[in-house]
């Protein structure tokens, strides 16, 4: 047993992938717990897709691709709180129409590319045994300044995710807070393109997240919580990927998809088995 779990770690970009994941998944799993609780899964959804001009971009110029992803991001989730401040437009129309847009933006400039089926997949699908050590240094420095941004604020947040109308009232800036938590969502999606990729990054936000939600009460609790289901995934995936040699993302993404089924049936109290028993 002790080998089986030695072995992957003799290489170095093992070592890397294992490093990165955990991050990765602590990272998503803590800033989740407000995406599940402001129901904004499909903000991260679209986030994670509308990175792909930026991406575009820092490729034809022969820059950083993440940091061309970061610029995308940001942009697309401060304009978003633009649109829809104040009730100009609802926030799930104007993330539909800045989604569509930025994502037809991005195809565009791929398929100008002739070479993206081969550059940019793992931008689609993370390649998480291709992180290097700046991309390390690079996921570290961004997660550690959403989780500070997270701790320093987290009584304002806490308030506006719970009642709104409180935070008005005790005259909190709303409208900022709610910009700079699009901007952290921003920041995380950006961090895990490497990991799980574009098409998996919302499973990340919302699985352990959610998971944690059935099993806790106070929001406290529940990031822990979450943070642990994000840890175990992205471990046992990275595992799972090694043996079954298969996609390191999609492997974590379907560990903490097991877990989020297993906390549902079995959850105490709440779990779906417990109920039926009961009944």
């Amino acid at each position: 047993m002790i080998d089986w779990f030695l072995a992957p770690l003799a290489y170095a970009f093992m070592q890397r992938g294992l490093l990165a994941s955990l991050m990765v998944g602590v990272l998503c799993a803590v800033v989740g717990c407000y995406v599940v609780l402001r129901s904004m899964a499909f903000m991260g959804d679209a986030l994670a897709h509308a990175i792909l001009p930026g991406v575009a971009i820092a490729y034809l110029l022969n820059g950083n691709l993440l940091i061309g992803a970061l610029a995308a991001a940001v942009i697309v989730a401060l304009a978003i709180g633009f649109f829809s401040r104040r009730g100009a437009l609802k926030e799930d129309t104007a993330i539909g129409i800045l989604f569509a847009a930025a994502l037809a933006l991005g195809v565009a400039l791929i398929s100008s590319i002739k070479t993206y089926a081969v550059d940019l997949t793992h931008i689609l699908f993370g390649n998480l045994l291709g992180v290097s050590a700046s991309d390390l240094w690079l996921t570290g420095i961004l997660g550690v300044i959403v989780l500070a941004t997270i701790a320093l604020l987290y009584q304002q947040f806490l308030v506006m995710s719970f009642d709104p109308v409180l935070a008005a009232t005790l005259r909190l800036p709303t409208e900022l807070l709610r910009n700079l938590m699009l901007v952290l969502l921003a920041l995380t999606v950006v961090v895990s393109l490497q990991t799980v990729g574009v098409g998996l990054v919302a499973a990340m936000l919302v699985t352990p997240g959610a998971t944690a939600y059935l099993l806790t009460r106070r929001l406290p609790a529940m990031m822990a919580a979450a943070a642990v289901v994000g840890a175990v995934s992205s471990l046992g995936g990275l595992y799972v990927s090694y043996y079954a040699n298969i996609a390191s993302g999609a492997a974590i993404v379907l560990t903490a998809s097991l877990i989020f089924l297993s906390v549902f049936l079995f959850a105490p109290q709440r779990g779906e088995v417990w109920k039926l028993f009961r009944r």
